[in-house]
């Protein structure tokens, strides 16, 4: 089975939360998730967070903390998530890799269809409002 390592950033805009639709083609299109991607080899997560962030969503993060790990089991492959929320990013969203993306309160997005790794995160987000996160593990 495959075994992925992968960054996905909470980005925190007034109140509200950036998600991104995967765009057909992809493993899992049409679902929502938090953006990111693959940390390569030698690289720390902060730098794959950043270049990530760069690369897909034309955006710089400056201020982030970590928020937790979660390892989630799909048929085919795992996937360990480092969630980070990102509080303070330079540039202006703009999805580079043909993504769907949005701003979502906790209650907009539990109707959307996320990713199932990413199910318990939407979740968990209700008490958040993107001010300094609680630290913990899902």
């Amino acid at each position: 089975m495959q075994e992925l390592h992968v960054v996905a950033g909470i980005v925190w805009k007034d109140g509200r939360f950036l998600a991104a639709r995967r765009p057909e083609g992809k493993r899992f299109a049409g679902f929502w998730e938090f953006p990111g991607g693959k940390i390569e080899t030698d690289e720390s997560p902060e730098a794959a967070l950043v270049r990530e962030f760069r690369e897909e969503m034309a955006i710089t993060p400056r201020e982030w903390s970590f928020w937790q790990h979660v390892r989630h089991e799909y048929c085919e492959l795992t996937v360990n998530l480092y969630f980070y929320h990102i509080t303070v990013f330079d540039g202006a969203v703009v999805p580079l890799e043909g993504h769907e993306v949005g701003w979502f309160t906790h209650d907009e997005a539990m109707r959307m269809p996320f990713l199932e790794a990413d199910i318990a995160i939407v979740d968990a987000l209700k008490t958040y409002s993107g001010a300094a996160p609680d630290r913990g593990d899902a």
